[in-house]
Protein backbone atom coordinates (compact mmCIF):
# COMPACT_ATOMS: atom_id res chain seq x y z
CA UNK A 1 0.00 0.00 0.00
CA UNK A 2 1.45 3.39 -0.96
CA UNK A 3 1.99 6.17 1.54
CA UNK A 4 -0.67 8.87 1.37
CA UNK A 5 -0.31 12.55 2.16
CA UNK A 6 -3.25 14.71 3.17
CA UNK A 7 -3.79 18.40 3.74
CA UNK A 8 -6.07 19.72 6.48
CA UNK A 9 -8.05 22.96 6.41
CA UNK A 10 -10.37 24.58 8.93
CA UNK A 11 -13.82 25.89 8.02
CA UNK A 12 -16.75 27.26 10.01
CA UNK A 13 -20.38 26.40 9.32
CA UNK A 14 -23.42 28.22 10.69
CA UNK A 15 -27.10 27.29 10.78
CA UNK A 16 -30.19 28.53 12.53
CA UNK A 17 -31.77 25.06 12.47
CA UNK A 18 -29.17 22.79 14.11
CA UNK A 19 -25.69 21.36 14.36
CA UNK A 20 -26.18 18.80 11.61
CA UNK A 21 -27.20 21.51 9.15
CA UNK A 22 -24.17 23.61 10.14
CA UNK A 23 -21.86 20.64 9.52
CA UNK A 24 -23.53 19.62 6.27
CA UNK A 25 -23.52 23.18 4.96
CA UNK A 26 -19.83 23.64 5.73
CA UNK A 27 -18.87 20.34 4.07
CA UNK A 28 -21.01 20.89 0.98
CA UNK A 29 -19.80 24.47 0.47
CA UNK A 30 -16.17 23.40 0.89
CA UNK A 31 -16.69 20.60 -1.65
CA UNK A 32 -17.46 23.28 -4.27
CA UNK A 33 -13.80 24.33 -4.26
CA UNK A 34 -11.82 21.48 -2.65
CA UNK A 35 -11.43 18.10 -4.31
CA UNK A 36 -10.65 14.69 -2.83
CA UNK A 37 -12.09 15.41 0.65
CA UNK A 38 -11.84 12.32 2.85
CA UNK A 39 -12.85 13.15 6.42
CA UNK A 40 -13.98 15.86 8.84
CA UNK A 41 -13.67 16.46 12.56
CA UNK A 42 -15.80 18.88 14.59
CA UNK A 43 -13.33 20.77 16.76
CA UNK A 44 -15.57 23.45 18.26
CA UNK A 45 -19.28 24.01 18.80
CA UNK A 46 -20.58 27.49 19.53
CA UNK A 47 -23.86 29.30 19.31
CA UNK A 48 -25.51 32.67 19.39
CA UNK A 49 -28.24 33.48 21.88
CA UNK A 50 -31.06 35.92 21.34
CA UNK A 51 -33.72 36.69 23.92
CA UNK A 52 -32.52 33.85 26.14
CA UNK A 53 -32.92 31.27 23.34
CA UNK A 54 -30.62 29.62 20.83
CA UNK A 55 -30.61 31.77 17.70
CA UNK A 56 -28.03 29.88 15.62
CA UNK A 57 -25.39 27.18 15.82
CA UNK A 58 -21.79 27.42 14.70
CA UNK A 59 -19.28 24.60 14.25
CA UNK A 60 -15.59 24.65 13.41
CA UNK A 61 -14.45 21.71 11.31
CA UNK A 62 -11.14 20.32 10.23
CA UNK A 63 -11.49 18.78 6.78
CA UNK A 64 -8.83 16.44 5.42
CA UNK A 65 -8.32 15.90 1.72
CA UNK A 66 -5.91 13.87 -0.36
CA UNK A 67 -3.40 15.63 -2.54
CA UNK A 68 -4.33 15.01 -6.17
CA UNK A 69 -1.47 12.63 -6.96
CA UNK A 70 -2.36 10.46 -3.93
CA UNK A 71 -5.82 9.39 -5.00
Amino acid sequence: MPNHVAKVIEVVGTSDSGLEDAITGAVERTAETVQHMRWFEVTEIRGHLKGGKVDRYQVMLKIGFALSEDE
